[in-house]
């Protein structure tokens, strides 16, 4: 079982997020816009469904070793409608890609899909 304070850390991470886009975005940069605007739609439906793009972005965030974007990520698979399995899976060939320095980032992960069922977004099965 986590702590109150881990419980939270999902919370403060989307809320700093939050406040932290609405800042880079309040610099009024065509090109932050730009990039922001591309960054968006490439998670859309295309040629491979938007579900199907956000767990490339989960394992690709993985493999960069960014926690805050494999907590977006998660978020966003979760919603999609992944199951805890599908994700550990994908998750597993993040560690193959990356190797071993992948493996405080999947702890962190498997920390963060505890968060997520626990909210009632991810379903383990």
């Amino acid at each position: 079982m986590m702590s109150t304070n881990e419980k939270n850390r999902l919370d403060e991470f989307r809320q700093a997020r939050a406040e932290g886009n609405d800042k880079v975005l309040d610099a009024d940069h065509l090109g932050i816009k730009r990039f922001f605007n591309l960054d968006t739609n490439t998670y859309k439906d295309g040629a491979l469904t938007g579900k199907t793009k956000e767990l490339l972005g989960l394992v690709a965030s993985a493999v960069m070793r960014c926690n805050d974007c494999i907590d977006y990520h998660l978020e966003q698979c979760a919603e999609a409608g992944y199951k805890k399995d599908e994700i550990v899976d994908a998750l597993n060939v993040a560690l193959v890609v990356g190797g071993s320095i992948v493996i405080p980032h999947m702890r962190h992960a498997m920390e963060t899909l505890e968060l997520l069922q626990q909210e009632g977004t991810l379903e383990t099965k």
